[in-house]
């Protein structure tokens, strides 16, 4: 009986971390990185205790099948969410080396109009 209580536990805890991956994935879309950072350091614990529990548990293979299929799904919401963000540093990588260039000519070729001279066309 107190198996089974810890493995509805187990299952819950397991569903708060699936949820979790989901709101960290609107996150990253809404490029609101500094929750979504904030979120998965919370989620460390519950990562850990998940882990505990599981550690001690002895499950029926009906209920290791069940675990099973929830973990696969949180790996891939995971997967994903690390998928976008790889993705997203890239694009700032190039948007930064955008920048860069951009700077760099303008830097280039900056003088200050006030302290050079100006063409005069002489024939007129």
């Amino acid at each position: 009986m107190q198996d089974e209580q810890q493995f509805e536990q187990l299952m819950l805890q397991y569903n708060q971390l699936k949820q979790g991956a989901e709101d960290i994935s609107k996150m990253i879309d809404r490029e609101d990185f500094d929750n979504a950072i904030t979120m998965i350091k919370n989620r460390e614990q519950l990562f850990l205790s998940c882990k505990c529990i599981r550690k001690y548990l002895e499950l029926t293979p009906v209920q290791e099948k069940e675990l099973e299929s929830m973990l696969d799904e949180i790996r891939t919401l995971e997967m994903q969410n690390i998928k976008k963000l790889e993705n997203g540093m890239e694009n700032v990588k190039m948007e930064l080396k955008k920048s860069q260039k951009s700077q760099k000519i303008q830097r280039a070729y900056e003088f200050n109009a006030g302290q050079s001279g100006s063409i005069l066309n002489i024939k007129e």
